[in-house]
């Protein structure tokens, strides 16, 4: 597993000396409107043409930064990615950051970017400034993956109304969406509204639909030339079906790549098992204040509530109902017979595959039992399957102030002060007892390895054998607690040749667990709070552009710090207790990048090479394991990894609108490290195993590490576009399963056996690729003097229906320890859509 550079991404590297900077800006076109509507809000960034004009650099006469904004050869090509889950760079999204009105958006409890929460209200999305990767902005401290900010106040939006109808076979079918802003009034007032609704009644995949609403509210009010006030409120009510992993033997059995286990026919009709539902409306304060010509200060205050939650099926003391259970499989036969009928039933009824409700129904509907409640009797029929829903109650508190100031045309100085709180309340409830009377509020995993103590099955000690009905609260009921402050200054200078920054950031990070319930198993540990952990943690960066002249710009940007783990990867089963991983620490970031851009009218080319190194981060895995029959904890610590690798980006116009464009990641991304993991069951206090996991030089997965995309583009005179992409996408690998790469996994196989490089081996995707077109026009309808402008655009992905584009995919968490088969467990994958398209019709007026 030696690491290899390819050679164009030592290429890369020879034209990448230096890094710049600079401040993007947001292209407001309507054709680059129409574009994004496509691009599904990912930012493409632009050279300004204008300055490779204007600015010639003889003389002594100051060159012109190079600014960003709209068409970047690179990052212009990245959305022809999205199918593949590409990620930049292979940081996951936690490493960027993403604000509203200066509020931040990230969850704090796992560092993830809720997209979802402003999901369907493009209209107001738009205005964004975008960083990728190391370089300075003037609203946050930003991160190794870069920053954006997207402003929605009401005085942001384009006076006008908005009408459009969007339809698509993806995972809505239609969307409805009306937005109207009136600009800024001559009493300084400024409204701004937008709403949106979209459904499907199923999706591209069998099982699945989309019910969701999106709503946008915004009124500003200028005090007077100094001071703006602005409030906003947006949110997205929403219920979705979705699409869950299956095993290849699946998608071979139901003769589809699109295999969904997530449903089965109820009286005829479809019904989903994996529903999820959110609603968590956000409201942001803000104030800008003008202090004079070179120095503002702007102020944001935001609050955030409500619940997420997703479905899935509960069982007591029966068999597993779903479809894909691996013992009902014909590859779980012990005789060839066996798997041959199995093979032709699975094969041959839809019903075998999908989840058989009617089952579920009867066997609660037989299970008729009387039982003492507290005292109560209660008798009917006590459900063996349940509907659970699995409840995150999130609040979230946001403040966030940066304070701007050019003291000179030359020298600009940056500095903030943010704090941020988020509390979430993790709970199950009962969604629907499936034809029962009630449940019980017991842990049957307990029951089963204490059968003759009566307390240590009980989920609620205080409330023991409580019957459950409908919408009641059960399981585990804790809070998980996060409080962040943090100061950041910057400073930027330019000068006739070069440009230069140095930032720093100080935060400080609390987090910890509080209990609800006093739980069987652990009833002094599961109740109350934990110890709070508090962590001290710094970062800087900087870097500088030479400017050769106004075409030629070499860069180079580095940043080094540390930030605190999240703290859903602090406690080990925060379902049932306090414990915490044994050494909980901060994890150690550094990060590089340099690179070359040419910025022509005949030619326009970005080269730029990146490396990070990420240390002592930490990790827990959950999953059922069969031996023990047990949810079983994995806590991993000591997780090291390294990507590096270069981006190439180009852009050739040749002939009358038409440009040739291209891209291409070459990435190389491993793990460094062999990491510890330390081995529980919920159900024990006892550590089962303290192992090594030998991890170092095997792939960070869940990305392709190289993707490719060359296309032709035609922008015409009368507001015409049209865009060609091909893409191709290597060294794709899967997640690997650590528990297979451990002493324990290998114990008694033969080293450099078959089975032993069976156990051993990360799975390689195969190698492959998509062609795209989209494109789209804006027209004018004229009656007398009445016009109506109209744009429409049409995407088409995935335009030669390639439907064997595995997009993700995982080992899972389990292992045969008796056999060492390792496809016993066989890895887990998504496939991408086949050919999917989404048009849209907008009405401005």
């Amino acid at each position: 597993m030696a690491k290899q550079l390819h050679p164009l991404m030592v290429a890369a590297v020879m034209l990448a000396p230096s890094l710049v900077f600079a401040q993007l800006k947001t292209d407001t076109t309507e054709v680059q409107q129409m574009k994004e509507e496509l691009r599904n809000n990912i930012p493409i960034v632009v050279l300004d043409e204008n300055d490779s004009e204007n600015a010639t650099g003889s003389g002594g006469q100051s060159i012109s930064s190079v600014l960003y904004g709209g068409r970047d050869p690179y990052f212009s090509g990245v959305f022809n990615f999205n199918v593949a889950r590409f990620k930049i760079r292979g940081y996951d999204n936690s490493y960027s950051e993403t604000y509203i009105n200066g509020v931040s958006m990230k969850n704090l409890t796992n560092g993830y970017m809720p997209w979802n929460l402003w999901g369907g209200l493009n209209d107001v999305m738009r205005g964004k400034v975008v960083s990728y990767g190391l370089r300075p902005v003037d609203f946050a401290f930003g991160d190794i993956g870069g920053a954006t900010a997207i402003d929605i106040k009401a005085s942001s939006q384009r006076p006008q109304w908005s009408a459009s109808y969007a339809h698509a076979n993806r995972n809505y079918n239609s969307r409805l969406m009306l937005s109207w802003a009136s600009g800024m009034s001559k009493n300084g007032w400024a409204f701004a509204f937008s709403g949106s609704f979209r459904y499907a009644k199923e999706g591209y995949i069998d099982g699945t639909y989309y019910n969701g609403a999106s709503y946008y509210a915004a009124v500003d009010k200028k005090i007077n030339d100094k001071h703006l006030l602005s409030l906003v409120t947006f949110g997205t009510p929403t219920v979705s079906a979705g699409q869950a992993a299956a095993t290849q033997e699946m998608y071979s059995l139901a003769g589809t790549n699109y295999y969904n286990p997530s449903w089965g026919y109820q009286n005829g009709e479809k019904r989903s098992a994996n529903l999820t539902t959110t609603f968590q409306p956000y409201t942001i304060l803000t104030h800008e204040w003008k202090i004079n010509q070179q120095s503002e200060l702007n102020t944001s205050v935001g609050y955030s509530f409500g619940e997420r939650y997703r479905t899935a099926l509960d069982w007591y003391n029966a068999a597993d109902p779903r479809p894909d259970y691996y013992r009902n499989l014909p590859s779980y036969a012990t005789s060839q017979a066996a798997k041959d009928i199995l093979t032709d039933l699975y094969s041959n009824n839809e019903s075998y595959r999908q989840i058989n409700w009617n089952r579920l129904y009867d066997v609660n509907r037989s299970s008729l039992m009387e039982l003492n409640n507290n005292g109560t009797i209660v008798s009917g029929r006590r459900s063996r399957y349940i509907l659970e829903d699995r409840v995150t109650a999130s609040n979230k508190l946001n403040f966030n102030s940066v304070y701007n100031n050019q003291l000179t045309d030359k020298i600009k100085l940056t500095g903030g002060l943010l704090y941020n709180t988020q509390r979430d309340r993790n709970f199950k409830r009962v969604n629907d007892l499936l034809g029962g009377d009630f449940y019980l509020n017991i842990n049957q995993f307990a029951e089963r390895s204490y059968p003759n103590d009566d307390n240590v099955n009980q989920n609620d000690l205080d409330n023991p054998n409580r019957v459950l009905y409908k919408g009641d609260e059960f399981g585990y009921d804790y809070y998980l607690n996060v409080r962040e402050a943090k100061v950041f200054a910057q400073a930027e200078a330019k000068t006739d040749y070069l440009d230069y920054f140095l930032a720093a950031s100080f935060s400080n990070t609390s987090l910890w667990r509080d209990g609800l319930v006093r739980n069987g198993l652990y009833p002094i540990s599961s109740f109350g709070k934990s110890r709070e952990y508090t962590f001290n943690n710094y970062n800087l960066k900087g870097g500088l552009t030479y400017k050769l002249d106004g075409r030629n710009y070499f860069y180079a940007n580095a940043s080094v710090g540390n930030r605190a783990p999240f703290v859903e990867n602090v406690f080990i089963s925060p379902r049932n207790r306090n414990t915490s991983q044994a050494n909980v620490t901060s994890e150690d970031v550094i990060s590089a990048e340099a690179g070359y851009i040419l910025n022509w009218e005949k030619l326009k080319l970005r080269a730029n090479a990146y490396y990070a190194s990420f240390k002592n981060g930490m990790d827990v895995l959950n999953y059922y394991d069969d031996s023990y029959q047990n949810f079983v904890n994995y806590a991993l610590s000591n997780i090291d990894k390294e990507h590096y690798g270069g981006e190439l980006g180009i852009e050739v116009p040749f002939y009358k609108g038409f440009k040739f464009v291209a891209a291409a990641n070459i990435g190389r991304y491993y793990y460094t490290s062999r990491q510890r993991a330390i081995v529980t069951v919920d159900n024990s206090s006892e550590i089962l195993a303290d192992e090594i996991v030998y991890s170092k030089n095997f792939n960070v997965g869940q990305t392709p590490q190289e993707a490719y995309t060359a296309g032709i583009n035609y922008q015409g005179r009368r507001n015409w576009f049209l865009n060609l992409n091909v893409n191709y996408f290597d060294r794709y690998y899967i997640a690997i399963n650590p528990i297979r790469r451990t002493e324990r996994a290998l114990n008694g196989v033969q080293a450099g056996s078959e089975l032993w490089y069976s156990i051993l081996n990360q799975e390689k995707l195969e190698n492959q690729y998509t062609m795209d077109l989209f494109g789209g026009k804006n027209f004018t309808l004229k009656s007398g003097k009445t016009r109506l402008p109209f744009s429409f655009i049409l995407g088409v992905n995935n335009l030669l229906n390639n439907k064997q584009l595995v997009s993700g995919g995982y080992e899972q968490l389990r292992f045969d320890f008796a056999q060492k088969d390792a496809n016993k467990f066989p890895a887990k994958y998504y496939y991408a859509y086949g050919i999917n398209f989404f048009t849209s019709l907008t009405l401005r007026f």
